[in-house]
């Protein structure tokens, strides 16, 4: 496989996983097949960013039009687009666009559409932890379909 095409591999997972706090370079490294030392120059080569740099300005993005479309408090969206730090993102943010976050909320809310409610982001996003996002481990029954347990018989037998 060629040079070009591991990267690209790696960059769609960067694409696919950008809200993953736990995307690391160690993972991106592992899907183009390379060391994290070998992958970060050859990116860099590649791209004329870090692997890093890439993925904050890919998550600066998501940021931007959730700022723009939907009614979450900006640590929400810190949150959701993969973020630990409030500080760092709003830092971040603020390097890429010149404005902190909810000064740039402040300057295009109202140019089109209502904020769509932050109740239908955060599910949209995979904000929330339901019982119905996650599926069942094994083929246990449904809740209801269980059958009634009968305690054991605990007398000794002869």
């Amino acid at each position: 496989m060629d040079k070009l095409r591991r990267l690209r591999l790696a960059k769609d997972a960067m694409d696919r996983d950008w809200a993953d706090p736990a995307l690391d370079l160690d993972t991106v490294a592992a899907h183009a097949g390379y060391s994290r030392y070998h992958f970060l120059r050859a990116f860099r080569d590649a791209y004329g960013e870090t692997p890093g740099q890439y993925l904050t300005h890919r998550r600066i993005e998501r940021a931007e039009e959730m700022l723009r479309g939907a009614n979450l408090t900006v640590t929400e969206i810190c949150t959701l687009v993969g973020f630990s730090s409030l500080g760092t993102f709003s830092a971040r943010f603020k390097a890429r666009t010149g404005l902190t976050p909810s000064a740039y909320r402040a300057r295009h809310v109202g140019r089109g559409a209502s904020l769509i409610p932050g109740c239908y982001a955060m599910l949209w996003a995979g904000g929330f932890n339901t019982a119905t996002s996650k599926k069942r481990a094994g083929p246990d029954p449904a809740y209801g379909d269980e059958q009634e347990q009968q305690p054991a018989d605990r007398r000794a037998e002869p």
